[in-house]
């Protein structure tokens, strides 16, 4: 059933309606910017008027505030926002140095150690370098001594009519050493040669160490360049103390070679 009202009953609106539009009115001029054009000819209509539009003045006020609080929000969320990316930032360039001189560190230790490899290869070389040529070196069997008597002198003191070797001159009991590197094929009494030694070189060759007081090697031992093999002295058909050494293609007797040019031609200043 519906209701209507009488004609010319009229009435106007009550004091709750006529506040509500003028929030809801308040509203739609704050959004729009024209509250101020709008609202101050009614306000300055009258002091009654003026009175009667405290609510109004008041909305706008609450209005402002509202703003600024949202504006300080806002502005809050973007420092906050900002200092995020700064921090992030920040920490992404720490991290990517970081990185980078993790990598620096790591190349310099690659560098290190293959420089210590290097070094450490190079003196292992130079090390093998020196032991093979010391030990396809050459020396006198006597250290500081002369020849006393020549390769093929001639004499009636040798069977054959003349020096098979050359003797260098010695006291008992001087050291003597092998001229090089070899294996001893002999190590005894060798009849006139007295107590001897033959070695057979590496290279093939025969070197003989005679007369000599006393024995230092025994047959298939391998000697080095300036090792002690025996001691020299006056066993068999000697006139005196001394060392005969011979150099020889083949380890007997009749192989012999020049002894002087054997030794000069291994590097050997006699």
């Amino acid at each position: 059933m519906a209701f209507t009202r009488a004609t010319g009953k009229h009435r106007g609106a009550s004091r709750a309606a006529r506040t509500t539009r003028k929030i809801a009115g308040i509203a739609t001029l704050t959004a729009t910017g024209v509250v101020a054009s709008v609202a101050s000819p009614a306000l300055a209509a009258t002091d009654a008027a003026a009175t009667q539009d405290t609510g109004l003045r008041q909305a706008v006020v609450a209005g402002d505030e509202l703003a600024g609080r949202i504006a300080a929000q806002a502005d809050a969320q973007q420092a906050a926002a900002e200092a995020a990316a700064a921090k992030a930032k920040a920490e992404a360039l720490a991290a990517k140095v970081a990185k980078e001189a993790k990598q620096r560190a790591e190349e310099a230790k690659k560098k290190a150690e293959a420089k210590a490899k290097a070094e450490r290869e190079a003196k292992e070389r130079a090390a093998r370098e020196a032991e093979r040529k010391r030990l396809n070196a050459f020396v006198a069997p006597v250290e500081g001594s002369y020849v006393s008597t020549p390769y093929k002198a001639t004499s009636g003191l040798w069977s054959s009519g003349s020096h098979s070797g050359i003797d260098f001159h010695a006291a008992s009991g001087s050291s003597v050493h092998a001229v090089g590197r070899g294996t001893v094929v002999e190590a005894g009494w060798g009849g006139a040669y007295g107590n001897n030694i033959v070695i057979k070189m590496n290279d093939g060759t025969y070197t003989q160490y005679g007369h000599l007081s006393s024995l230092g090697v025994s047959v298939g031992q391998t000697v080095t360049p300036g090792q002690q093999i025996g001691l020299s002295g006056a066993t068999g058909n000697v006139t005196g103390p001394h060392l005969h050494f011979e150099a020889r293609t083949g380890p007997d007797y009749g192989s012999d070679i020049d002894p002087i040019a054997y030794l000069r031609g291994h590097g050997v200043n006699v």
